[in-house]
């Protein structure tokens, strides 16, 4: 499997707090890596690290095949974009204005691609409104558009839907899945809502205390977490045939135990 990102016991210390201790990662090519953890598990760190506005204690990364102190890094940063923690917007521009200012840093030669991007994240009828007078789900919507200038196949978003009503949460969502499905996008995101991660995640990291529990498929997450009754019986053999012939799905556990995917007819 091809991998975006690695990294391999990063460790990033503040004075006397760990913010990350020892994690180790890996998100696929092509993948909607859900990060989760709660506020202060160390999500943020981790992104600051990788788009290099900080530097690891210890421990090392990878961004496609690129070493963290290697040379090449800096290039390899060149294919992504980033939205960490609020969206970085100039308050008083029209949307247009931001992502021409954003073009100019990039270095980027012409404007053309501006209404295009505009339009792919819902914000192509803005006009002359200012930043400051949208909500925040336009703003979110803003962000990621600046982070997409530079036409990057990696997306990290720090906390995308933190604030934002019900109807903003749908609309950063299917952006999302749009950016992944269409334009083969690989993104992280970010978040401590489980829930919404599972609308739109294929793998994922769980982390505490600054480093990775567990990364799973999204299909080993919803194996591990299937509804089951567990029973015992005198003898599973005799279960095993009876819920054969209730094509009922099962696991046998032991010569007593059994696991029932279904609900059990009483």
């Amino acid at each position: 499997m091809e991998y975006i990102l690695t990294t391999d016991s990063l460790s990033k210390s503040y004075r006397h707090t760990k913010a990350l201790n020892g994690l180790t990662m890996r998100i696929p090519k092509g993948a909607i890596y859900g990060f989760v953890g709660k506020n202060g598990s160390g999500k943020t760190t981790l992104i600051r690290l990788i788009c290099g506005l900080q530097a690891p204690t210890a421990g090392r990364y990878s961004l496609y095949g690129a070493e963290n102190n290697s040379k090449d890094i800096v290039r390899a940063r060149r294919r992504m974009g980033a939205v960490v923690e609020t969206p970085s917007i100039y308050q008083d521009m029209t949307a247009v204005e931001n992502l021409r200012e954003q073009y100019r840093v990039l270095g980027l030669p012409s404007f053309d691609g501006i209404p295009e991007l505009l339009e792919l994240v819902g914000l192509g009828d803005t006009g002359k409104k200012k930043a400051k007078n949208f909500s925040l789900g336009m703003k979110q919507r803003l962000g990621i558009a600046i982070a997409l200038a530079g036409n990057p196949d990696f997306l990290l978003l720090d906390e995308p839907i933190n604030g934002l009503d019900p109807q903003g949460i749908v609309e950063i969502r299917e952006l999302i899945l749009k950016l992944n499905r269409e334009r083969g996008i690989t993104v992280l995101i970010s978040s401590h809502i489980l829930d919404e991660l599972s609308r739109l995640a294929t793998h994922y990291g769980f982390i505490d205390g600054g480093h990775i529990v567990r990364e799973l498929s999204a299909e080993e997450l919803e194996e591990a977490c299937r509804k089951c009754v567990r029973i015992e019986v005198t003898d599973t053999a005799v279960l095993a045939r009876v819920l054969d012939s209730m094509k009922l799905e099962y696991k046998i556990l032991s010569e007593k135990t059994a696991d029932i995917f279904a609900q059990v007819p009483v």
